[in-house]
């Protein structure tokens, strides 16, 4: 008997061990790399004053982004998030890459930015602004009875 109660001591130990090593493995973090960022000796081939914006896309490669309002610049924009199992994911890592061009499309500028210089910054905000706030539907319902001209709806003068 005490043969077997040892088996059983050892299996139970050989499953507490594996079961923990899941558990273990599944709490572990997951990484997601997003966007492109070009490599570091072939942006400082670039010459500032020189390239135009077709011999850097043929150097480095196309960006992601480009400059939204006046088409002044190209961005490079590398992000790394980290996940956790049910937590939301934190970005950990961040680079950009500016490259700004003058009114004759020749390199003007070339700027790196991590996420500790990062900021927030909306690019687009597509929100409607309404003008029924407090007001119920029963009064916007009997609201419209009096503003209707039944002689114009009719088709009379």
């Amino acid at each position: 008997m005490s043969y077997l109660s040892d088996r059983v001591k050892r299996a139970g130990k050989a499953v507490a061990a594996v079961t923990l090593a899941i558990a273990l493995t599944a709490c572990s973090a997951t990484y997601r790399n997003h966007g492109y960022m070009p490599v570091k000796e072939d942006v400082d081939l670039l010459v500032v004053g020189k390239d135009t914006r077709e011999t850097v896309t043929e150097a480095i490669g196309k960006p992601g982004t480009a400059g939204l309002l006046s088409d002044s610049g190209f961005y490079y924009v590398r992000s790394r998030f980290e996940h956790y199992l049910y937590n939301a994911p934190k970005e950990i890592d961040r680079e950009v890459l500016a490259i700004s061009f003058d009114g004759k499309g020749r390199v003007e500028n070339i700027e790196r930015f991590g996420l500790e210089d990062g900021r927030v910054i909306v690019l687009e905000r597509r929100v409607t602004a309404s003008n029924i706030k407090g007001v119920s539907f029963l009064r916007q319902l009997f609201g419209s009875f009096g503003r209707i001209d039944l002689a114009e709806q009719l088709g009379g003068n």
